[in-house]
């Protein structure tokens, strides 16, 4: 994550008959911070679940078909002790079909209205500075704390000594990431070209 962050706001043409009638300047505003410390998330194997040819006749015909669970190692590393937070951000949530607790599996791209199915995360055996950690998670950005290992789309994840409901600054961060994957009912899909799965997640990383 950069120690330094720039936005730069879009600039507008001006389209008119003469050249005078355009604007002669336009406005450039930066803004970021710069942080005394930064923490690295790593994923093993690179974020990368692969479930493979999944035959259209595996499939149930009236219920969501789940996908064998897949977990991933996660790593957070902190040059120091920091307070952060892990927030799930769905790049597929126009798919999802259950907004707010699952993240999208993308749209079939031979019928682009279906929804191919969901994914949820869950952290789970959290190690935090080489002690046990419990999960936090937070639906109103920080503002009050909850037991769950549930990583559900734009929540915070925080993590705290067991016992508090209130996220700690730590260095080292190690747990397994669980990823469930289910397609939709083979009834609401059409499965008569090859489908490519197409879900995407990130896990941002964000200062407290």
């Amino acid at each position: 994550m950069n120690m330094l962050s720039r936005r730069l706001m879009p600039t507008f043409l001006c389209l008119c008959a003469t050249p005078a009638l355009c604007a002669s300047s336009v406005e450039v505003t930066l803004s970021g911070s710069i942080i005394p410390s930064a923490c690295t998330p790593t994923l093993s194997p690179s974020g990368i679940v692969d479930h493979g040819r999944v035959p259209a006749r595996s499939l149930n015909e009236h219920v969501f078909t789940p996908l064998p669970s897949k977990q991933l190692e996660l790593h957070v590393s902190c040059n120091e002790p920091v307070l952060f937070v892990l927030v799930g951000v769905d790049n597929r949530a126009d798919s999802s079909v259950g907004p707010g607790f699952y993240y999208g599996l993308g749209n079939n791209i031979h019928a682009p209205d279906e929804r191919l199915g969901s994914v949820s995360l869950a952290i789970h055996e959290v190690m935090a500075d080489d002690q046990p950690a419990l999960v936090l998670a937070s639906s109103n950005q920080g503002e009050t704390w909850f037991p769950e290992p549930n990583a559900y789309p734009d929540n915070y994840m925080g993590f705290a000594p067991p016992g508090t409901l209130i996220p700690a600054p730590h260095r080292l961060i190690t747990a397994t990431l669980q990823i469930n994957t289910s397609i939709n009912a083979a009834a609401y899909l059409t499965l008569d070209q090859e489908v490519p799965l197409d879900g995407s997640i990130v896990l941002d990383l964000r200062y407290l």
